[in-house]
């Protein structure tokens, strides 16, 4: 698979997720805050507790951690949903400000109404990889799917995968999503030769889901391939909430985004030639043949009165084999370019 046809530009997501905490004006500040760093996608969650969860549905741990005084998921997931109207006024937000609108859904009813809403692509959550009638909904949509795989193994992938084109969805529609579901993910499950390892098997386009602490683990992930880049993102580390203390603040996001902008650079070809900035050091870094003695007209070049000097531009010692043994047709001076 030729990964490099994937690789630029790579989809940035600002996954705001609930880290609004309920507030939609916390919300719209950090949709501003994800345009201005030069994100491509504000993503949110989408979901009805009620059809999401149990109300005895313990939370994990690292919910029960961040989450405040609540007891369960249910109870927890209450205070971060909005309704389809505040929905509509964070897709329009995201139009007046030029940046994607999405959100990722959870159940039935809030797929229904991010359709409704309109966005250009779906996002599958790690939780719903095993749900089948949330697969089998999904490939129906007809549009761009990213698949995210936290908590899979290779198998699970392959039957979602299976499941997605069986009910509509090509495998050129797909983009899967190497995570890690830990928050924060620790740096030696991060297993990003995974990810490489998802594109090749399934010859399909690959992005990670990065819920590490920093930067550089996104970063490396773009130079291995991801053509999507998903991130947290928070106005303050500090603040309640389950997914605060796995995000990016601010200043953070904007390091990250300027860092995969730079590494997409970076990455540029295959193809190995003189690069523009190169061709002006070549003259001065390489050599060339020049007499190291006095040599006269009909002399013999020979390794005692011809060597390798810079500049460039003149014969390459590469010729060397070809010159010396043969006779001079003019005189040279000691280091003279030799010219024949």
């Amino acid at each position: 698979m030729d990964k490099n046809k994937f690789i630029a530009p790579v989809k940035i997501i600002a996954e705001i997720g609930v880290n609004h905490n309920g507030d939609i004006r916390l919300a719209k500040k950090l949709i501003k805050i994800a345009k201005d760093a030069g994100a491509d996608i504000a993503k949110f969650q989408a979901f009805r507790t009620k059809d999401l969860v149990t109300p005895s549905a313990v939370m994990a741990a690292y919910q029960e951690k961040n989450a405040g005084d609540v007891n369960t998921q249910f109870d927890m997931l209450l205070k971060y949903e909005f309704s389809e109207e505040q929905f509509i006024e964070l897709s329009n937000y995201c139009g007046e400000l030029e940046i994607e609108f999405l959100a990722t859904a959870f159940d039935e009813e809030s797929f229904q109404l991010i359709q409704r809403i309109g966005v250009e692509r779906i996002k599958i959550p790690s939780g719903e990889i095993t749900n089948l009638p949330y697969l089998k909904q999904i490939a129906k949509a007809g549009k761009e799917i990213i698949l995210s795989t936290g908590m899979s193994t290779l198998n699970e992938v392959a039957d979602a995968i299976e499941t997605l084109e069986k009910f509509g969805c090509p495998r050129e529609k797909v983009t899967i999503l190497h995570c890690t579901s830990s928050y924060p993910a620790p740096i030696n499950e991060v297993n990003l030769r995974a990810m490489v390892k998802l594109g090749d098997f399934f010859e399909a386009k690959i992005g990670y889901s990065d819920h590490t602490l920093g930067i550089e683990v996104a970063i490396a992930a773009v130079s291995l391939g991801a053509c999507v880049i998903e991130k947290h993102l928070t106005w303050d580390r500090n603040l309640p909430g389950p997914d605060h203390k796995a995000s990016l603040e601010p200043t953070e996001f904007i390091e990250m985004v300027r860092g995969i902008r730079n590494i997409e650079l970076a990455l540029g070809s295959d193809i190995k030639y003189p690069t523009k900035s190169e061709i002006s050091t070549m003259q001065s870094a390489r050599k060339s043949l020049v007499a190291i003695d006095s040599i006269r007209e009909g002399e013999l070049f020979t390794i005692h009165n011809v060597g390798a000097k810079r500049p460039g531009g003149g014969i390459s010692p590469m010729h060397w084999d070809q010159y010396i043994g043969k006779r001079a047709s003019r005189d040279y001076a000691i280091d003279d370019l030799i010219i024949e």
